[in-house]
C-alpha cells in the first residue's frame, strides 16, 4: 500500500526537508513538531510551558486538518530538554489527553536549537 503526504500548507508555512505527517492507510505519522508559530517561523516563547502548549496545539491543528484529532492519538514521543519539565508536561499532557491517554515515551535528549525545550511526534488514526 502506497502511503501519501497530506497538504498541510495552510498550517505550515515553514517548508521542511521532510514531511510533517505521513498517512498510509488511516494511520498518521506525525513528525516532530517544535513549539513554534509556524506562521512566523518563530518559536511561541522562551520557556517551556509556552512551548510545549504551541506543540500540543500544532498537533492538534495539524490532524484535524488531516481528518483525526487528538482522541485519535495512539502514540506520542516527547522529547525533553531538561528533566526538570516533566511535571509540567504531565499537567499539559492531561489538558491535551484529558481520558484515555496514549502510550508515551519521554527521553531527555538535545535538541538542534539551544532554545527548543520541546519536540512531539505522534501517531494517530482516522476514524
Amino acid at each position: 500500500m502506497k502511503h501519501k503526504i497530506p497538504d498541510v500548507s495552510r498550517i505550515f508555512k515553514v517548508s521542511a526537508p521532510y514531511s510533517y505527517v505521513v498517512q498510509q492507510g488511516n494511520m498518521l505519522y506525525v513528525s516532530g513538531i517544535a513549539g513554534m508559530d509556524y506562521e512566523k517561523g518563530e518559536l511561541a516563547g522562551t520557556d517551556f510551558e509556552s512551548q510545549a502548549r504551541k506543540s500540543f496545539e500544532n498537533i492538534s491543528n495539524l490532524l484535524v486538518e488531516c481528518g483525526s484529532g487528538m482522541d485519535k492519538v495512539v502514540k506520542t514521543t516527547v522529547l525533553l530538554c531538561d528533566a526538570k519539565n516533566f511535571v509540567k508536561l504531565n499537567d499539559l499532557y492531561t489538558e491535551f489527553f484529558p481520558t484515555n491517554p496514549p502510550a508515551r515515551s519521554t527521553p531527555i535528549v538535545g535538541l538542534p536549537l539551544d532554545t527548543l525545550h520541546i519536540s512531539i511526534d505522534c501517531i494517530a488514526y482516522i476514524a
